[in-house]
Order: structure tokens, then C-alpha cells, then sequence
């Protein structure tokens, strides 16, 4: 999503952003920046991460990219969604954890014990807008006055929203049909809709397997960026804080291995999750960025605020949220 420069409106935001920012680093002061950074002296024998994963993803990753010999124990929990991460960190059951931008809008809506300390810079064409075969859709203005089903108050909500207003509809010139993606994926088949708004391997079961095609990605439509969450009380910690530090460097860096190694990444995903490796090679093949790590820089932080803006558009939020609160920068340099 780009900022335009001449609109108003972006700067103003980008001001405030900047100068939340700044003052985040100041209340996290000098000494919290170099703590997070392990000292080679530092003993973190006796800390335990534990950190949340879903499967195929930071473990498989990590493991293939032999980025596991941590001077620290990690113990690794599985779970299905961006939600479940942030309960379980509310619930003091995790360290660290991760998802899209969306659960973490309503973390910030619920101000939740939850703290966004990075960015993991996900494939936006893994993003998708898909029509039926049958249906005479090519384009999203095609969409209109029809049936596209997507799950309310998700990523997928948030991208199709901007693509509709990008061909000049809303929401109203659809008929929304709210479904979770396995029974989205069942009225896809039957041709109970006519579109779907989907993430992740079931677009690219729609398009290979029930006779769909991609009209549109999220390219231009959504950020690309998963903020990673951690426990408050995780990252005050100095031993912890500095075991959290290693651990984003060593998973930066195992992304930054994939990039080069995917078809090891992909065999790694496919013990755990059983999805054809050649599809996962497929969807890398068509990949709109590289995997990265990055800091929770300003723009993260403008990106996110924009989520939420548009949530309390669409009716999701009952109320305006501010996230800048919400992030923490004490590991940006060490990230840098």
C-alpha cells in the first residue's frame, strides 16, 4: 500500500505515527534497546521461550533451515489462528506468537495484555479474489450484484473491501455471504456463489482442483505484513527479552535461507501439514515478494492503523482504535 505524498490526510497520520513511535523508543529507553540484543556472554540456559507456531510454519522453517540450536529451550505450541495467538499470550501460556493484522486491530480494540514488536513480510498473490469458471466474472466490477462469499472481519474481508472500492463499488453492490473457508470452499464447489474472497492453500484449491480463477490478488490491496505478537511482561524481561532477540534474528534468517532453499522448506511443510510439495512450490513460483523479517517501523505501524480505520468503515469495530500504543520497539535495532 503506498502513502500519496500529497494527500493531507497520509501525513498527518504519518506524523502521528512518527512521533508514537519516537516516543515508544523513548519510554523504552536506551538500555532496552541494548538489552535486546544478547550479549555473546549472556548464560540463557535457564530461560524458556515458548513460542506459538501453526503447522508448516516457524517450526517446519526453522528446523529445515537447522536454525533450532538455541542457547535457550523452546517449547512450541500449535495453533489455528491469530486469535488463538493472542489468547494464549493473554493468558501468559505464550511468549511470542503471530498472524495477520486483523486479530491484532482487536487486540487494540480490547487493549489486550499484547505487544507487536515485528513484521514478517508475507506473498500477497497467496491473497486472493476468485470466480467461478462458469460465472461471467473477469474483473471485480464483474462482481457486482453477485454472491462472494469471504469470513466477516478477516484479511480477506479487509483486501476485498479495498478492491471493490478500487472499481468504484462497495460493499452494498455485492451480495455477501459470510462463510468460514472450509464451508466457503463447499459453496464454491456447488456453485452456491459466484466469488470468494480467500488466503492461503484453499484459493489454491479453488483454482486447481474446484474450477475456479484468480480475478484479482491483494497486490495493492493489503500490506503483506503478519506482526509478530509477545507477552508485555516477555519482552521486560532481560534474559527473556535477549532470548526473544536471538530468536528473530535466527528466524530472519532462516526466511532469508528459504528464499534460496524453498524446495527444502517445502518438503519440511509438507511433513507437517501433508500439502502436495508441488503445490507449495507453485504457489512460491508465483510469489509477489521474498519472505523477510523486518522492524515495526512507522509504516507498519500506518498500515495497521489503516486496518483498523477501515473495520470501523465496514461496521467490524464499534468504536475508532488507535494501534500505535500497541507496538514496541525496543528490537528494531537489533533488527536493522
Amino acid at each position: 500500500m503506498s502513502i500519496d505524498p500529497t494527500d493531507a490526510t497520509s501525513l498527518a497520520m504519518t506524523r502521528r505515527l512518527l512521533l508514537a513511535a519516537a516516543a515508544g523508543a523513548a519510554t523504552n529507553g536506551v538500555g532496552g534497546l541494548v538489552q535486546a540484543a544478547p550479549s555473546p556472554r549472556a548464560d540463557l540456559s535457564s530461560v524458556t521461550l515458548r513460542v506459538g507456531t501453526y503447522k508448516g510454519n516457524w517450526r517446519a522453517l526453522m528446523t529445515a533451515a537447522r536454525a533450532l540450536d538455541t542457547p535457550y529451550r523452546l517449547e512450541w505450541r500449535e495453533l489455528n489462528n491469530g486469535t488463538q495467538h493472542i489468547e494464549a499470550i493473554q493468558a501468559g501460556a505464550l511468549d511470542l506468537g503471530f498472524g495477520s493484522e486483523v486479530p491484532a486491530v482487536f487486540a487494540a480494540r480490547q487493549k489486550a495484555d499484547v505487544r507487536f514488536i515485528a513484521v514478517v513480510r508475507e506473498d500477497l498473490n497467496n491473497l486472493v479474489t476468485v470466480a467461478r469458471r462458469d460465472a461471467p466474472v473477469r474483473r471485480i466490477a464483474d462482481l457486482k450484484g453477485r454472491r462472494v462469499a469471504f469470513s466477516r472481519g478477516t484479511i480477506a474481508h479487509a483486501f476485498l473491501s479495498r478492491q471493490l472500492t478500487a472499481a468504484g463499488l462497495t460493499m452494498a453492490d455485492i451480495s455477501p455471504v459470510h462463510l468460514s473457508p472450509v464451508d466457503a470452499l463447499s459453496a464454491f464447489d456447488r456453485g452456491d456463489v459466484d466469488g470468494w474472497a480467500i488466503w492461503g492453500y484453499s484459493g489454491q484449491l479453488a483454482r486447481t482442483t474446484h474450477g475456479g480463477r484468480v480475478i484479482q490478488t491483494a497486490v495493492g490491496h493489503a500490506s503483506g505484513n503478519f506482526p509478530i505478537y509477545a507477552h508485555p511482561s516477555s519482552i521486560g524481561q532481560p534474559e527473556k527479552a535477549a532470548a526473544i532477540a536471538d530468536f528473530l534474528l535466527r528466524l530472519r534468517g532462516a526466511y532469508r535461507w528459504a528464499n534460496g532453499h524453498f524446495l527444502e522448506f517445502a518438503r519440511a511443510q509438507n511433513a507437517e501439514t501433508r500439502v502436495p510439495v508441488g503445490d507449495l512450490v507453485e504457489l512460491w513460483n508465483n510469489r509477489s515478494t521474498d519472505y523477510d523479517l523486518l522492524p515495526a517501523d512507522a509504516r507498519a505501524v500506518l498500515e495497521h492503523q489503516r486496518m483498523a480505520d477501515l473495520f470501523l468503515k465496514e461496521g467490524v469495530l464499534d468504536a475508532p482504535t488507535q494501534v500505535a500504543g500497541f507496538w514496541d520497539h525496543r528490537f528494531d535495532a537489533t533488527l536493522r
